[in-house]
């Protein structure tokens, strides 16, 4: 995944709670067999309503969703993140996130931002009033800001996570991180493998 150091964009007040998995992106579209074009099934039940948020031109081109708490409780499906990074988004800011949700989305690369409910909708409330209003979150400097407006908060990441974000790293990445260890392991291990059990010099064992 890229690396996150800063989020510069408008945001969306979706103006719900208790947000699932299974209404981010309905289980019809889990048959898909890529992990591309789940951006068209975000939020596609309600998407039918001409009036919810994200069919406003208001709000199209926006990459930062406003939400409720427990926001992607639910089911473990990673294709919610995937699905809201597929339509544009690169944040949610939340008062609260389900833990398998909040778990996923630092793997792929999607920033939550945890803020307090009436720092959530005080932003809400000021784009309502101005779509056009660029937010900010500063992943390295753990911060949040209307700049317009003066306005400033500070959000909490655990460590690892903030690490994974800063330095682009998904699973892989922080594999690849100790791949002189492995190699090395692997080159004087005689230790069971998918293609069998080898010697030191690597020839095939019994």
């Amino acid at each position: 995944m890229k690396a996150v150091t800063l989020i510069e964009g408008r945001g969306v007040p979706l103006g719900r709670s208790d947000v699932d998995t299974d209404q981010i992106i309905p289980s019809g579209w889990l048959k898909r067999v890529e992990r591309t074009g789940f951006g068209r099934g975000l939020f596609s039940e309600w998407r039918d309503d001409p009036q919810f948020v994200l069919n406003q031109s208001a709000y199209q081109g926006a990459t930062i969703l406003l939400a409720g708490p427990r926001f992607g409780t639910g089911s473990s499906r990673e294709h919610a993140v995937w699905a809201l990074m597929d339509y544009g988004f690169e944040a949610v800011i939340a008062p609260s996130f389900g833990d398998i949700f909040r778990n996923n989305s630092s793997k792929q690369g999607l920033v939550t931002v945890q803020l307090p409910a009436e720092d959530v909708d005080e932003i809400a409330q000021m784009v309502t009033r101005d779509p056009a209003l660029l937010l900010v979150i500063d992943v390295e400097g753990l911060n949040v800001e209307v700049p317009a407006l003066g306005w400033h908060r500070t959000f909490v990441l655990d460590p690892m996570t903030r690490e994974r974000l800063l330095n682009g790293w998904d699973d892989i990445g922080l594999t690849l991180r100790h791949v002189d260890e492995i190699d090395r392991y692997e080159a004087t291990t005689n230790a069971p493998t998918l293609a069998g059990r080898f010697d030191h010099d690597g020839h095939v064992v019994a």
